[in-house]
């Protein structure tokens, strides 16, 4: 069996399985979806924002990429945040980066990843502006857990500088933002920062016309 075909033969299984355990589980999903969270984490197989939360299809509205980044240039995070807050009207959105990140371990280095510095180098950005903080830590895996965590934090702030979620604050008083970081050795979720809807922000990223 090739295995791509694995994956389908397992696509049948679940799909049988969730029908013996509920007649209606399809007919639902097909009918609506109203998710009270957007999960934006990193494309890391080993981190599903699903499994880990041990939630259902349609539960968690879902965005990822390297390194779990919140880039105010990146169309597809603002097209999804966007149609996330505006449309669906989640109630939370969270960041969630995970410890032993290899986007976050690439940045710190010098090496020449092609293309992917472009993306990088938004994480190279939160290093610089830590980096005392960072290079005061001895173990070379709590610095790079320690920049996953301010990458998160860094992630949820550049959320709240966006008029998407400045806009939803003002009329709907939500999302409530959130930065978690998951960690790969014991599977718990580590809660490091979080802003509540209106959080006040440095003023010069507020907009007034909203």
């Amino acid at each position: 069996m090739k295995q791509y075909e694995r994956l389908l033969l397992e696509n049948k299984a679940w799909a049988a399985e969730a029908v013996e355990e509920d007649k209606d589980f399809f007919n639902r999903l097909a009918k609506i979806q109203k998710p009270d969270f957007l999960w934006i984490g990193c494309s890391d197989s080993r981190v599903p924002a699903n499994e880990i939360t041990n939630t259902q299809p349609g539960e968690i509205f879902v965005h990822r990429n390297i390194a779990n980044m919140v880039v105010h240039t990146d169309l597809n995070l603002l097209s999804v945040l966007e149609y996330a807050v505006v449309h669906l009207k989640v109630k939370h959105v969270i960041v969630c980066g995970h410890y032993g990140c290899g986007g976050v371990k690439a940045a710190m280095t010098n090496h020449n990843f092609g293309i992917i510095n472009k993306w990088l180098r938004n994480i190279k950005d939160v290093y610089r502006i830590h980096r005392d903080e960072i290079d005061a830590i001895g173990d070379d895996e709590k610095k790079t857990d320690r920049l996953v965590e301010l990458n998160v934090i860094e992630g949820v702030m550049n959320l709240a500088k966006t008029s998407i979620i400045q806009k939803a604050w003002k009329y709907n008083q939500a999302p409530h933002l959130h930065g978690w970081v998951y960690g790969l050795k014991d599977g718990l979720i580590n809660p490091v920062f979080e802003m509540p809807a209106n959080t006040r922000i440095d003023d010069i990223y507020e907009y007034d016309d909203l």
